[in-house]
């Protein structure tokens, strides 16, 4: 009899929290529409109705999330439905934003006015936002590695735009703040096309959703048009990057950005076989050894003046070894005119087009613009 009390007793306890023990964040999910992203492999995007969850992968640990957004309007109180998260406040009208890619990027979604501060003044070539700064109406917050906290602390900015790094104690720093920290992970993207997808994210944040959309949608058409021109060439010429820098020469992994890039150009990477997934720094005469016969040699650099051929190869004493050098398909992109660097992450098929009718000019594809030229 007393068995049976106590288990009468325990049951309707126990029902109770079985029925209760399905968290609120499981039944928002069951109404999330997942947002199309055909290539970003580090963010993904869900749409709860009356606001946006953004989730971001760690790209150090693929089992970690890096960081959650709840994406709210502004004229909408906070559900008590949805998953943890960092709150932001879209758009944004006050941005303190710390790259000049990502800079480039809001200034072309028509979103300008709500860069508000900037770090790093010195890269940013936009004339707009320079004009801006000069003026004072945008905030000069210092170097990215090191801001200046007080400017930040008097801007008071929706939301601050950063790339993060793994274990940055400055970013830790500037998290502090109480203010949201938005951490633009898509430079560690691989894919071209993976990146420049990311613009859909910036879109949401500064109300420009559907410019970012039918951007995104030309650059990936041109881009993918160019690859499908070159997916089924029969010669492959081989491609080298840049030169030695304090005495190593980094060359691209099968898994890195430049190694996809040579492949969607009908080129390929005389590095796929012994490079890991990120570049890697070899000795000067590693990559003689691989890469002497490589076809075509892309040399990006930063100088007032212009690089000539017979300087480049006077560098060093292996260079004029190359074959490319003495086939005179050494290019050079002086990134201080050239906006390679601004353009490329988010319009990769202007780079691609161009690194393609290089190598294969009997494909007739004609450049958006040329990064890059003969001496």
């Amino acid at each position: 009899m007393y068995t049976n009390l106590k288990i009468l007793f325990f049951l309707p306890t126990l029902l109770l929290t079985l029925g209760c023990s399905s968290p609120r964040s499981s039944r928002a999910e069951d109404r999330a529409e997942e947002k199309e992203l055909r290539h970003a492999s580090l963010l993904s995007l869900k749409d709860y109705g009356n606001a946006t969850v953004a989730e971001i992968q760690n790209p150090w640990d693929s089992t970690e999330t890096l960081a959650t957004y709840i994406l709210l309007p502004r004229s909408v109180s906070v559900p008590d439905s949805l998953p943890d998260g960092t709150i932001v406040r879209i758009p944004l009208d006050n941005s303190l934003i710390y790259s000049a890619v990502h800079i480039g990027l809001v200034n072309e979604l028509g979103a300008a006015d709500a860069i508000k501060g900037v770090c790093d003044a010195k890269y940013i070539n936009n004339p707009e936002i320079a004009a801006g700064i000069a003026a004072g109406a945008i905030t000069d917050c210092g170097n990215s590695m090191t801001p200046d906290v007080e400017r930040i602390m008097a801007l008071n900015p929706d939301a601050i735009l950063l790339s993060p790094y793994e274990n940055s104690a400055t970013n830790a720093r500037i998290e502090k703040l109480g203010i949201p920290v938005i951490q633009c992970a898509d430079y560690m993207e691989v894919s071209p096309l993976a990146r420049a997808e990311w613009m859909k994210f910036f879109g949401l944040l500064f109300g420009k959703e559907l410019t970012a959309d039918s951007i995104f949608s030309e650059v990936e058409s041109r881009y993918l048009a160019v690859k499908n021109m070159t997916d089924s060439v029969s010669c492959r010429p081989s491609v080298i990057f840049d030169g030695i820098y304090a005495n190593q020469w980094y060359v691209p992994g099968k898994n890195t950005t430049a190694a996809v890039y040579i492949r969607d150009a009908g080129g390929s990477n005389p590095f796929d076989s012994i490079a890991p997934a990120n570049s890697l720094p070899l000795s000067p005469e590693q990559v003689l050894m691989l890469a002497q016969n490589a076809d075509f040699w892309f040399v990006r650099y930063a100088s007032r003046m212009p690089l000539t051929l017979e300087g480049f190869l006077s560098e060093q004493r292996i260079y004029p070894q190359f074959t490319a050098a003495g086939k005179g398909n050494v290019l050079f992109c002086n990134t201080i005119k050239e906006p390679f660097y601004d353009e490329t992450p988010f319009h990769p098929d202007i780079f691609l087009t161009e690194l393609a009718s290089v190598l294969h000019p009997s494909l007739g594809i004609t450049p958006q613009k040329h990064y890059f030229s003969r001496p």
